[in-house]
């Protein structure tokens, strides 16, 4: 991605569309006046679908609109939202992995970053690195002994190319000078499943998809992010207590919109989103969950993306040695 389409993003944010001149049915004071839809570019019970239907329940209370949550996998959903209406009515709901994708997929007929505007940063949470509870591998030290000895042979399950658990395993591919083959799939959810099954040899999942089948001793935790344990997951280690103390990687959750969506209806969004994931209840149904809610304007949730991005990007082409 380019640098011009980095700054475009940020300006856009910082400033909104370039149209000045509203039409009355979108102007701020009367938004939303008709359904508002969040695209989903992940499976069903993704991490990413899990959050979008419950704060689109809270905004469809607090707008009195209905709000509908629209599950589109992979480019398709993103690609929908970057050249759909520019008026506030289709948003999209992504990770962090959104960052990389153009990176990972350079046939995009989309901008990834100057196709899209900042609405607002909504949740974080830990990512877990999980193996098969049956498999060789105990221990974090365990796994990377393996992969470290048979460079190439050992494949790992992601949700999806350029998708936050993604851009997790090459993190730590690249921190622990190992060499595994990707397998990517639809979601999360398909993912889990992937490990659990003994189809690939690891994985990075969330406690919100994947807690309960680590608890039941279905897939076994190597080592979770953060600075202290998971209360949910007392006995598994942090990645420094495992031994990669540089492995540093919690998975950010935001709203997108497209590009030339007036800065008056950003703006509004942008606070109706962080009055949302203010609501009390909303923290307690997720804090069980090891989900943080946060809000962030659209402006500073534009230059976290753009930090991001180039962050990641250039973790992806030194993976895949460009």
């Amino acid at each position: 991605m380019s640098r011009v389409s980095r700054r475009t993003f940020v300006a856009g944010a910082a400033a909104g569309a370039s149209l000045s001149l509203l039409p009355r049915s979108v102007t701020a004071a009367a938004f939303p006046t008709q359904t508002v839809k969040i695209v989903v570019p992940f499976s069903a019970g993704s991490m990413t679908d899990i959050l979008a239907r419950a704060i689109s329940d809270k905004l469809q209370a607090k707008w009195n609109q209905t709000v509908v949550v629209e599950n589109r996998p992979g480019v398709a959903g993103a690609s929908s939202v970057a050249k759909g209406p520019s008026d506030g009515y289709t948003l999209m709901l992504t990770s962090n992995g959104h960052t990389v994708i153009g990176a990972v997929n350079k046939n995009l007929t989309f901008d990834p970053m100057a196709d899209f505007i900042a609405i607002g940063k909504v949740a974080t949470t830990p990512s877990i690195l999980i193996a098969p509870a049956d498999g060789p591998h105990k221990t974090l030290a365990d796994l990377i002994a393996t992969a470290k000895a048979k460079p190439g042979e050992l494949s790992y399950a992601s949700a999806g190319i350029g998708s936050s658990t993604g851009i997790a395993a090459e993190l730590f591919k690249k921190l622990t000078g190992t060499k595994m083959v990707l397998v990517a799939h639809r979601g999360l959810p398909e993912s889990n499943t992937s490990v659990l099954r003994g189809d690939t040899a690891m994985g990075f999942t969330f406690f919100s998809v994947g807690g309960d089948l680590i608890q039941s001793g279905r897939l076994r935790a190597l080592a979770v992010t953060g600075d202290a344990r998971l209360p949910q997951l007392p006995d598994v280690p942090t990645f420094k207590e495992a031994g990669l103390a540089d492995f540093v990687y919690d998975a950010w959750f935001g709203i997108l919109a497209q590009a030339q969506t007036p800065k008056e209806i950003v703006d509004q969004l942008g606070k109706d989103l962080a009055d949302a994931v203010k609501l009390p209840d909303l923290k307690e149904r997720f804090a069980p969950q090891a989900v943080s809610f946060v809000s962030e304007t659209p402006s500073a949730f534009a230059l976290i993306i753009q930090n991001d991005a180039e962050r990641y990007r250039k973790l992806v082409q030194e993976a895949s040695g460009g």
